[in-house]
C-alpha cells in the first residue's frame, strides 16, 4: 500500500512538474547525491529556500489529521507551515494515541508537501520518546512507544551493545511512524550536580560519555547514515554541563556557563566520540561561555565555537540547528518566554538572526520567520550564497535518508512495529537493570539469623508509599500504617526548589535537600519498621540525613512500580552503578566546581558503587 502511494504520487508530481517547466532530474535516484542537490538548488526560490532554514514545533489532532493550529504552544496549521511559509522540517510534539494514527497523521502532512511547487518532502524530528519525561522541552511521554529507563539509567547499566541496542529499537519505531532525527542523544557531562538536565546524559563521567553516546548514535544511525536511519541532532556543543550554580538557561538567570577549573576542553571529548561515530547534526546549547577565549554570547550566535571550533578544529560539515528559540520572544502556556539571546539581548530579532547566520548555523531551532531572513537576502545584509551553503546541507540529508524515495510509511507496519511485545519487553528489562542498590544492611530474619535486607520474601506485610496499594498486593500484604508492616517500601523523588512560573518547574532546579518534614517522616517510618527507600534521582539528591536509618537503599532512572518491586522481590537482579558521585552535603555541592567531574568532597558514594545480590 504505501509503495503504490508512493508510485501515485510520483506521478502526480511528475505531471505537474512537467507542466510548471520543472528539472524532474533531482528525484533521479540512479545520479549521485551532489549532483540531484544541485539540479533541486538550482530550481529553488528564494522563499523556498528560507523554508528550509526553520524547525519548529508541530501539532497534531487526535484523530491524526493535520493540525488547525495549537493554542497552548500558539502554534499555525500545519496548512500554513507548508503551504505559506514554504517549511518542511518540523519538531513533533504531542502525538494522537496510537501508531496507526500518528503514521496517517505523517502521510497526509507528505501529501500536502508533495503539493508544492517542488513537493520537497518532510523531515519530522522529536525529542527524546522513550521514557517517562513530560516537560514539552527536553521530552515527550513515551504513549504508544516502549519505554525505557532515561539517558542517565543506561548509564548505570553502562552496557554499550544495550545502549546500541536501544538506538536500534527506537530508530524502528521512530521510521516505523515517520520520524527521521532525533534531537538527541544528550552527551553533556552532568559537573554540576543540581543542573536541571543530567537526566537526559550518561552521567559525569568523560569515558563513559563518549563510550555510550558513540554506540546510542550507532544504534539509530547505522554503520553510515541511510534511508533506515534516524540521523542524530547530538547535543549540546561544546558541553551544557558547567551551568552557573546549575541553573538551567532556558531561563535569563541560567544563562551563563563558568569554568573555574579550566576545564572547557574536557567537555569536548564525548564530541569527538560522537564525530567518530558518524553523527549528523549538531545542537549547540542556549548557555554563554564566561571567561573563556571565546566570545561571551549564547553559543547559537558564538562564530569562535561554531565555524571556529566546531566546522574548523573539528571539521564538522553536517547539519548545526540552534537550540529553540533564540531569535523571537514567545508565549507559552500564557505565560512570556524570552528569546533565549544571552549576550545579544540588546539585538533586535533581526540582527540575532543574522549573527547566527554568520556564527555558522544551518539552521533556527524553535523559528518559524522566513520572511525575516528572506528580508535579510534581499537587503544585502546576507548574501543568497550564503544560505545555498545550508540549503545543500539540509537538502542533502533529506536525499540520504531516502524520503524523495520513500516520504511515506506503511500504516500497518506502524501498528505492529511501534510498542511491539518484544520492544516493551527490552525496555522493560533496562528499567529493572538500570536499578542501582546503594545500601542492603544486614537485618535479623524470623529466626533471628542475619541476613541481608534485600531481596524481601514474597507474602510479607508492606506498608506503601509511591506505589499503587493493588500493584503491591502482588507482592505481599499491603496494610496501613508502618507499625502493622513487616517491611515498608517509599519510593521519593529527587528534592527541587519551586520556581515562580509554571513553565519553570518542569526543570527541577535549586536545593538538593530534603526538607526536615520529609527528613523526619522517613526516619519515623524507618524507626517503626525495616525501611526500604528507592529514589528517582533525576538530580542526585542529598541522602545523608535519612541514609544510615534504612535497610536498604536503592536509586532508579525510571523505572514502573513492577520494575522496582521485581528487583526488590528478587525476581531481577539490580545491576546499576552510580553514574556519577552522590554527594553529601549541599555545602559540598555548592564548593563544587562546575566543569570538573568528581569534584564533590567526601561523596555519599562514589561514581561506580552499586551493590550485587548474593550468588
Amino acid at each position: 500500500m504505501t509503495d503504490q502511494l508512493n508510485h501515485e504520487t510520483d506521478a502526480a508530481d511528475a505531471s505537474v512538474a512537467t507542466e510548471a517547466g520543472l528539472d524532474l532530474r533531482f528525484r533521479d535516484a540512479s545520479l549521485p547525491i551532489a549532483e540531484r542537490v544541485e539540479i533541486l538548488l538550482g530550481q529553488m526560490t528564494l522563499e523556498e529556500k528560507a523554508g528550509l532554514f526553520f524547525q519548529t514545533m508541530i501539532g497534531t489532532e487526535a484523530d491524526g489529521s493535520l493540525s488547525t493550529g495549537d493554542q497552548t504552544f500558539g502554534l499555525p496549521s500545519t496548512d500554513d507551515y507548508v503551504s505559506g511559509r514554504l517549511m518542511n522540517h518540523f519538531n513533533l510534539l504531542q502525538t494522537p494515541p496510537t501508531p496507526e494514527l500518528i503514521a496517517e497523521w505523517h502521510n497526509r502532512l507528505q501529501e500536502l508537501a508533495a503539493s508544492t511547487r517542488l513537493g520537497i518532502p518532510v523531515t519530522i524530528s522529536t525529542d527524546p520518546r522513550h521514557s517517562y519525561t513530560d516537560n514539552p522541552l527536553a521530552g515527550m511521554l513515551a504513549g504508544s512507544f516502549s519505554v525505557w529507563p532515561e539517558t542517565m539509567g543506561l548509564a548505570a547499566i553502562g552496557d554499550e551493545a544495550l545502549v546500541e541496542q536501544f538506538g536500534d529499537i527506537a530508530r524502528q519505531e521512530y521510521t516505523a511512524v515517520g520520524i527521521r532525527v532525533a534531537l538527541h542523544p544528550q552527551i553533556d557531562l552532568a559537573t554540576e550536580p543540581r543542573w536541571s538536565r543530567a537526566l537526559q546524559t550518561f552521567g559525569e563521567d568523560v569515558e563513559l560519555a563518549g563510550r555510550l553516546g558513540a554506540a546510542y548514535i550507532r544504534g539509530f544511525q547505522g554503520a553510515e547514515l541511510g534511508a533506515d536511519s534516524v540521523a542524530t541532532m547530538t547535543k549540546h556543543f561544546p558541553g551544557g554541563g558547567p551551568q552557573q550554580d546549575g541553573e538551567d538557561p532556558h531561563f535569563a538567570h541560567g544563562r551563563e556557563q563558568v569554568y573555574p577549573g579550566g576545564q572547557f576542553e574536557l567537555h569536548l571529548k564525548p564530541f569527538e566520540a560522537a564525530f567518530e561515530a558518524g553523527t549528523s547534526q549538531i545542537m549547540p546549547y542556549y548557555g554563554m561561555p564566561v571567561g573563556t577565549e571565546y566570545e561571551e554570547v549564547g553559543f547559537g550566535f558564538n562564530k569562535s565555537v561554531i565555524t571556529g571550533l566546531l566546522r574548523e578544529r573539528y571539521g564538522f560539515d553536517g547539519i548545526v540547528c540552534t537550540d529553540w528559540g533564540l531569535i523571537n520572544d514567545a508565549e507559552i502556556m500564557g505565560a512570556p518566554f524570552p528569546a533565549r539571546a544571552w549576550g545579544v539581548e540588546h539585538l533586535s530579532p533581526r540582527e540575532r538572526m543574522k549573527k547566527v547566520i554568520e556564527a555558522g548555523a544551518d539552521q533556527f531551532g524553535g523559528e518559524a520567520v522566513p520572511e525575516m531572513l528572506i528580508e535579510l537576502v534581499r537587503s544585502g545584509e546576507v548574501s543568497e550564497e550564503r544560505l545555498d551553503v545550508s540549503a545543500r546541507r539540509l537538502l542533502r540529508e533529506k536525499f540520504v535518508l531516502g524520503l524523495f524515495e520513500q516520504p511515506y510509511v506503511d500504516v500497518e507496519r506502524a501498528k505492529r512495529v511501534v510498542g511491539s511485545p518484544e520492544f516493551v519487553a527490552a525496555g522493560e528489562a533496562a528499567q529493572r537493570a538500570a536499578i542501582t542498590l546503594l545500601v542492603n544492611r544486614e537485618q535479623a530474619d524470623a529466626s533471628g539469623a542475619e541476613r541481608p535486607a534485600l531481596p524481601l520474601a514474597r507474602g510479607l506485610r508492606l506498608y506503601v508509599e509511591g506505589i499503587e496499594p493493588a500493584i503491591a498486593a502482588e507482592y505481599g500484604e499491603v496494610v496501613d500504617s508502618p507499625e502493622a508492616a513487616d517491611a515498608a517500601i517509599l519510593r521519593l523523588q529527587a528534592p527541587f526548589e519551586e520556581r515562580p512560573t509554571f513553565f519553570e518547574n518542569f526543570f527541577h532546579s535549586g536545593s538538593l535537600d530534603y526538607t526536615d518534614e520529609q527528613i523526619t517522616h522517613v526516619r519515623e517510618i524507618a524507626a517503626a519498621v525495616p525501611t526500604v527507600v528507592d529514589v528517582f534521582l533525576d538530580r542526585p539528591a542529598i541522602l545523608t540525613p535519612f541514609v544510615d536509618d534504612l535497610a536498604a537503599l536503592t536509586a532508579n532512572w525510571g523505572a514502573n512500580p513492577r520494575a522496582v518491586l521485581d528487583v526488590l522481590f528478587g525476581d531481577a537482579a539490580p545491576k546499576g552503578r552510580l553514574p556519577f558521585d552522590l554527594p553529601s552535603s549541599m555545602a559540598a555541592v555548592e564548593a563544587n566546581r562546575p566543569d570538573v567531574p568528581f569534584d564533590t568532597a567526601d561523596p555519599l558514594f562514589r561514581f561506580g558503587h552499586g551493590l550485587s545480590y548474593p550468588a
